[in-house]
């Protein structure tokens, strides 16, 4: 009996994960038709024009990775802080607890929640008005705990003796971080970054509030009033125009260009995650 269940429980799961493969499949399949024949080195040179109808992506594209570079500085280094707090400095099992607590229920908050929190915080009480910089920082606080957790398992599967070794020799406990736990921990920095980003790549509502704008922006000249634009919105609001057929193919174009980052992203964080698994294993 007990084998049939788990023979039963096997076989559900496959077809649950098969069915999930293969939707996956289906969308990007669909994107990539209707979306391919609009990705032409122009559309991907040129600037926006008649409302989307005409022209390309490009300052689409950058604004999107001045947002995304923007997170990871802001948010790396604060990453690595709790990472480095609740693995070296919080002595209390009940204290680490609570903050990963902390760190598990911010990745649950919705993103519209951070639009908001940008917008009340950045916006308004800081007087950046929309801006790059606002846009960055919020994007940072949606990746903050994937990063932060990321680097937190990477440093508990350092081994202790590399600890004790370097104690032993003398060495305090903030060059035991720099000397031991921060080269060992590098590749969960990475791994938990890329994943971060390639989150925050997709996302509107943090953005659409804070720093983005539909079309006139180029590069930032400074951090008040400065906006850029950014393919997730650029995207969310040519689905409202779809009915035109111009402005149909630059949606599809759009949103291969955005998938292949996204792609992209989630390509690199292989190689890291490969070689934790080894190192789990070794």
């Amino acid at each position: 009996m007990r084998k049939a269940l788990d023979y039963t429980l096997a076989m559900v799961t496959g077809c649950c994960a098969l069915a999930a493969v293969a939707l996956l499949v289906g969308l990007v399949g669909v994107i990539a038709q209707r979306g391919g024949p609009a990705v032409t080195w122009s559309f991907l040179t040129e600037q926006i024009r008649l409302v989307g109808a005409e022209g390309g992506i490009f300052w689409n594209l950058v604004g999107t990775l001045i947002l995304l570079a923007s997170a990871l500085v802001a948010g790396a280094p604060l990453a690595i802080g709790l990472a480095l707090v609740e693995r070296v400095w919080l002595r209390s099992a009940g204290a680490r607890r609570a903050l990963r607590t902390v760190l598990y229920t911010l990745n649950g908050v919705p993103s519209i929640v951070f639009g908001i929190f940008g917008f009340v915080v950045f916006v308004q009480w800081c007087g950046w008005g929309k801006s790059w910089l606002s846009g960055g920082l919020v994007l940072a606080l949606m990746i903050l705990p994937t990063v932060t957790v990321s680097l937190i398992e990477r440093l508990k599967a350092i081994p202790a003796k590399y600890v004790e070794a370097a104690a032993a020799l003398g060495l305090s406990p903030a060059q035991i971080v720099w000397s031991v736990l921060l080269p060992q921990a590098w590749g969960g920095l990475v791994t938990g970054s890329l994943l971060g980003l390639a989150r925050a790549a997709g996302e509107v509502a943090p953005i659409m509030f804070t720093a983005t704008i539909f079309a006139g922006a180029t590069l930032p000249k400074g951090i008040k009033e400065s906006p850029v634009l950014s393919l997730p919105y650029h995207i969310f609001i040519l689905a409202q125009d779809s009915f035109d057929p111009g402005v149909g193919s630059k949606l599809w174009g759009a949103a291969l260009v955005l998938l292949v980052l996204v792609f992209i992203l989630a390509l690199l964080v292989l190689p890291s995650r490969l070689k934790l698994h080894e190192e789990a294993n070794g």
